[in-house]
């Protein structure tokens, strides 16, 4: 559905052509995160009151969301030194856990991935990926991307 001359959103993710951003997700339910970053990209433009391309896809997927429940937070870096073989098996077994299409499952590559240590699990952060223990898989084309994603990770503690 095209919420904005540029933004489109779609089941299990969304692309803009302005901002140059698609993000689409796997696993667990993260649309609340992805409306997050909407709402972020496009509130300079619209204001407080009534950011239509949020409003929109909000309708489209069928989830209720203010803008008072938008979380941010500083993700607090917490790099594991070294990846040994139980962090790998943690790691595969979530991206296992996680309904995606084999091509999109290929594109993880744990070895070069950043793997982190936080509240609630393990998080590998890639180029164009984020994997999170939890059951989220996060696919995206650019890394400034999964600034946006950790930015608003705890959007996903309430999905």
């Amino acid at each position: 559905m095209m919420c904005e001359e540029k933004l489109e959103v779609f089941e299990n993710g969304f692309r803009d052509g302005r901002f140059n951003i698609e993000i689409q997700f796997y696993g667990k339910e993260a649309r609340k995160l992805l409306l997050a970053i909407i709402r972020e990209l496009y509130l300079p433009d619209y204001g407080e009151d009534y950011v239509y391309p949020f409003e929109c896809a909000k309708e489209f997927w069928g989830r209720y969301l203010g803008g008072e429940d938008v979380v941010e937070e500083k993700f607090r870096v917490a790099p594991i030194k070294f990846l040994n073989q139980s962090v790998k098996n943690r790691l595969n077994k979530a991206l296992e856990g996680v309904d995606a299409p084999k091509n999109v499952k290929g594109i993880v590559d744990l070895e070069s991935a950043e793997i982190h240590k936080f509240k609630k699990g393990l998080l590998a952060v890639g180029r164009n990926f984020i994997l999170d223990e939890r059951g989220y898989l996060f696919v995206f084309n650019k890394p400034s991307v999964g600034e946006l994603i950790l930015k608003h990770l705890g959007m996903l503690d309430g999905a």
